[in-house]
């Protein structure tokens, strides 16, 4: 049996105190002042119960899944571990990464980025490009202050997107914990 058919008993004629709604703005001015003097004791006795983070002076750890600001894992030696096979770019869906990629003579490695560059103010953030990086070498870091003046300030180039590995540890061991997964 799917369900009961439950019969609501509504009333036709409200009274004019109801018509006029003010056992509801008495509720609710109830428990406004409720909260006000509740936060209020909590203020001045130094015991808060609330949530409330004084911003530029504390900082939130943010959980491991926390997805901010997409940056490049830059190697020991200050060159991206980017191999430039374009995958990011390609699953991106507002197509905010532009890569240009470069020969390495002499190197393991073939190719590397000569520009990578993301548009943040585009960006929306969603994981895609480091979902699709056979090299983990874009990952989401735990930076979300990115505000800026103008529209050309939001373009990040690959030098301000370096970040050493040792800082995106804790990222990058959550990546791989995900994978085995």
């Amino acid at each position: 049996m799917p369900g009961q058919v439950i019969r609501v008993k509504r009333r036709e004629k409200l009274g004019w105190l109801e018509r006029s709604y003010v056992p509801m703005l008495v509720q609710g001015l109830a428990v406004t002042a409720r909260h006000f003097f509740r936060n209020l004791a909590g203020f001045v006795t130094g015991r808060r119960r609330d949530f409330v983070v004084q911003f530029p002076e504390e900082r939130i750890d943010h959980p491991d899944a926390f997805r901010g600001m997409p940056v490049l894992v830059a190697l020991e030696d200050g060159r991206p571990r980017c191999v430039a096979c374009g995958l990011c770019e390609f699953a991106c869906p507002t197509k905010c990464i532009d890569i240009v990629p470069a020969e390495l003579p002499d190197s393991p490695v073939e190719r590397t980025p000569a520009v990578f560059d993301i548009d943040m103010s585009r960006c929306m953030f969603c994981g895609l490009c480091e979902e699709s990086c056979p090299e983990e070498a874009i990952v989401m870091s735990q930076e979300v202050e990115i505000a800026g003046f103008d529209r050309s300030s939001m373009l990040f180039t690959m030098e301000q997107l370096l970040v050493p590995e040792a800082m995106l540890d804790r990222r990058l061991r959550f990546l791989r914990r995900e994978y085995e997964r």
